[in-house]
């Protein structure tokens, strides 16, 4: 009896042992994936070599093409930094989160406190989540991450080396990776003028880069930029500090297959908005918003090094990665949706619109525009028309921007100086025939069925979305408030 009694006891501590709550939560562990978010600063389409550019030396990145999925129609909702980056952790538009422009210094644009972000509800459902390099979001309660990793953010391979902990982490891991390159760096204003700014390099190599550099007359000159010396050396400098984060993300990749995390680990790369040059950069035009991003999902085997033609957002980006890691969220909760489901297709339907906008950079460049692309065509509202199209300091100063100034030049790559700094009330193009957006249809008699069709989408969505500047169509107070606190 006494042996019977005992096997009993022995087999229930056994069986207790395997149900406990330890035991459930590793389970539940195992079957989340660990996500990568890879944020560049400032780069653009045209300096990848996966994406066309035949001179930069891209190779973990172009590997990371050809093993995932590169998409074609990806757009930033606004081509500022902190203002695109409170977009990709929140899902929502920046004119609903309050973050419409820089969030240091004198500027202060700070997300409304009651905004639940993409790490608060990765760490509500079990991950341990970590960022390391640029943050430029605030308040740090709303974009609150459990670790905060210390490195030189214009060293690649040092941040990647300072994440090897977060890599090894019992729990599925979300980590935010985001390089200060190829930002223009420190001083903005060089002396002379005419030096090409140095775009965080330096003339020793960063611990462990193979520093590349490159010769300005091989460099490809998009077509909005002036074909100048001055343009030439500049973009040369800035792809010397991709080539640099190419290596720290291939450094990232060597560490995450050394801890085994290959196979379970979803990675993405994009960038803020395009780069720091007039006519990319705090515009939205294309080579501003129109940005590159690359995922390798080891769970999704078709289109392996494929493409995918839909347009898709950085508002979409919270709501895919919740998707991708099993956590349950209200749709409703978010202006993006998830596109988790269609990323092996090359053209699936139902993805052929965007919307963007841009209010500030500093708070002293005020110009706020909107923007909605449906399949071929894109309106932009210029609503400060009026005015003079304002610069980022950085972006004024630049050698490339200088040059055409100081000469008095009148072009600035396709587009002469008068039309870059004055646009009109409405810009209207076909992107088809029109990529490099010279050939404003807005006047065009033949085009005001869908002038009007383009107005009447953009009018739509900034009512779904609550845009207060919905008010300069006809002046309709009712999403202005009542100016008292309820």
């Amino acid at each position: 009896m006494k042996k019977t009694i005992k096997s009993v006891l022995l087999t229930s501590v056994i069986f207790l042992a395997a149900c406990s709550p330890k035991e459930k939560k590793e389970t539940v562990k195992n079957t989340k994936p660990n996500i990568v978010l890879f944020v560049a600063d400032d780069h653009g389409k045209d300096a990848l070599g996966s994406y066309g550019n035949p001179i930069i030396q891209t190779p973990n990145l172009d590997r990371m093409a050809s093993e995932g999925v590169r998409f074609n129609n990806a757009y930033c909702t606004s081509a500022s930094c902190a203002a695109s980056r409170s977009v990709i952790l929140t899902g929502k538009f920046g004119h609903a989160t309050g973050s419409y422009g820089h969030v240091h210094d004198y500027h202060h644009f700070s997300t409304y406190d009651n905004v639940k972000s993409l790490p608060v509800l990765l760490e509500k459902a079990g991950y341990e989540t970590a960022r390391i390099g640029k943050y430029h979001v605030a308040p740090e309660k709303v974009y609150h991450f459990n670790t905060v990793l210390k490195a030189d953010p214009r060293s690649t391979l040092e941040m990647a080396d300072a994440c090897v902990d977060v890599i090894q982490s019992e729990k599925p891991f979300f980590l935010y990776f985001c390089t200060d390159d190829p930002h223009r760096g420190h001083p903005f204003v060089s002396e002379p003028w005419n030096l090409p700014n140095t775009f965080g390099n330096k003339t020793e190599p960063y611990p462990g880069e193979n520093q590349i550099v490159y010769d300005p007359n091989d460099v490809v000159v998009p077509d909005f930029l002036p074909d100048t010396k001055e343009s030439r050396e500049e973009i040369a400098q800035y792809y010397q500090s991709i080539s640099r984060i190419d290596q720290g993300f291939g450094r990232l990749m060597t560490h995450l297959k050394e801890a085994g995390k290959m196979n379970n680990t979803i990675v993405f790369y994009i960038s803020d908005n395009g780069m720091a040059f007039p006519g990319a950069k705090t515009t939205v035009y294309e080579p501003g918003i129109q940005l590159p991003c690359i995922i390798k999902d080891p769970t999704k085997k078709g289109n392996k090094g494929g493409v995918n033609n839909a347009k898709i957002s950085w508002v979409d980006l919270t709501p895919t990665i919740l998707d991708m890691a099993n956590v349950p969220f209200d749709t409703k909760e978010f202006h993006g949706k998830s596109f988790n489901a269609i990323i092996e297709q090359e053209n699936p339907k139902g993805w052929d619109e965007v919307y963007a906008s841009h209010t500030f950079h500093e708070i002293t460049m005020y110009y706020p525009m909107k923007v909605a692309i449906e399949g071929k065509y894109k309106l932009i509202w210029n609503i400060a028309w009026q005015l003079d199209y304002p610069f980022a300091s950085d972006l004024w100063a630049s050698s490339t921007w200088q040059s055409v100034y100081r000469n008095h030049s009148k072009m600035y790559g396709n587009k002469t100086v008068e039309e870059y700094l004055k646009h009109a009330e409405f810009e209207l193009f076909d992107l088809e025939k029109d990529a490099g957006e010279t050939n404003n249809l807005a006047d065009k008699k033949e085009y005001q069925e869908v002038l009007k069709h383009m107005k009447a989408k953009l009018k739509k969505f900034q009512l779904e979305t609550r845009d207060p500047w919905l008010i300069m169509w006809d002046h309709d107070n009712t999403l202005q408030g009542t100016g008292v606190d309820l």
